[in-house]
């Protein structure tokens, strides 16, 4: 069964600054809570073509349509085994949003969608970021017990560290 999950954070960092942090794969481990233990093991950077002589900060590090990402994390945090992703950059529209969907890993279907929107809150300049995961578990009547008892909250939980973390990292950059 297809579920989605949906996640809104306001950071008060100039978009283009931020869009540059998450279009970079190296960031993704930064990212993770500590118990997963994320690591990235192979990164296939494609670059995204930019219209000449307007070459954005960070281009050189941004992952454009193509790029292919291996990481490893723990599927169960704290338990010391760990699932192989392989994920692929399919849409990237600078300052906008870019899509990864997975080609290899612990999901039946994957699909996470980056938006990033300029917004003034409380007259502070910063970046509004949207995420929506698309995703099926599988393995029928046992991934739908494990989406309900694990999965669900994993994710939650995923993107709440993540909304600390990126609080503390757009403070000190």
């Amino acid at each position: 069964m297809s579920q989605r999950f949906e996640a809104e954070q306001w950071i008060a960092a100039p978009l283009p600054r931020v869009f540059a942090f998450f279009a970079d794969p190296r960031n993704l481990p930064r990212i993770m809570p500590p118990s997963q233990g994320a690591r990235l093991l192979t990164l296939n950077l494609v670059r995204p073509r930019f219209p000449a002589g307007e070459t954005p900060p960070g281009a050189e590090r941004m992952a454009g349509v193509g790029t292919e990402i291996i990481f490893k994390f723990r599927a169960i945090p704290h338990v010391p085994l760990y699932e192989k992703w392989t994920a692929i950059i399919t849409d990237f529209s600078l300052n906008q949003s870019f899509r990864d969907t997975q080609k290899q890993g612990p999901f039946r279907r994957w699909a996470h969608t980056h938006s990033f929107e300029a917004k003034i809150v409380e007259g502070r300049e910063g970046t509004l970021i949207c995420d929506v995961v698309e995703y099926e578990v599988g393995f029928g009547v046992i991934g739908t017990f494990l989406e309900n008892v694990m999965f669900q909250r994993m994710i939650r939980s995923t993107f709440e560290y993540r909304k600390h973390v990126l609080e503390r990292i757009f403070q000190t950059e």
